[in-house]
């Protein structure tokens, strides 16, 4: 069992920048993949960010890319989403998940089966 509780979110104008983080419970967090996803009103959750077990892969949806940096920490069961250069478009709510499954496809939602809340970010134009 995995509980993740995602924090950061916030008011912030074009251009600037969030950190936010996911703190995960429980003893299988360093062995599992974590997700980033987001989803604005209207619009079907999408795919943000994803890092392995140990942090040596990382994958971003291409509307983020270069913008966003994933990472983790496994000593604080934490990770991380580094966000500049935000955009109005990138207002959303934004969801931490992990999976504990092997050989996933990260940017798919079906493949991890722990969600946090979810946080909300508001860029302002």
């Amino acid at each position: 069992q995995v509980q993740l509780v995602e924090s950061g979110g916030g008011l912030v104008q074009a251009g600037g920048s969030l950190r936010l983080s996911c703190a995960a419970s429980g003893r299988t967090f360093s062995s599992s993949a974590m997700g980033w996803f987001r989803q604005a009103p209207g619009k079907e959750r999408e795919f943000v960010a994803a890092i392995n077990w140990s942090g040596g892969s990382t994958y971003y949806g291409s509307s983020v890319k270069g913008r966003f940096t994933i990472s983790r920490d496994n000593a604080k069961n934490t990770v991380y989403l580094q966000m500049n250069s935000l955009k109005p478009e990138d207002t959303a709510v934004y969801y931490c998940a992990a999976s504990t499954w092997s050989n996933i496809i990260y940017y798919l939602s079906r493949s991890y089966d722990y969600w946090g809340q979810g946080t909300q970010v508001t860029v302002s134009s």
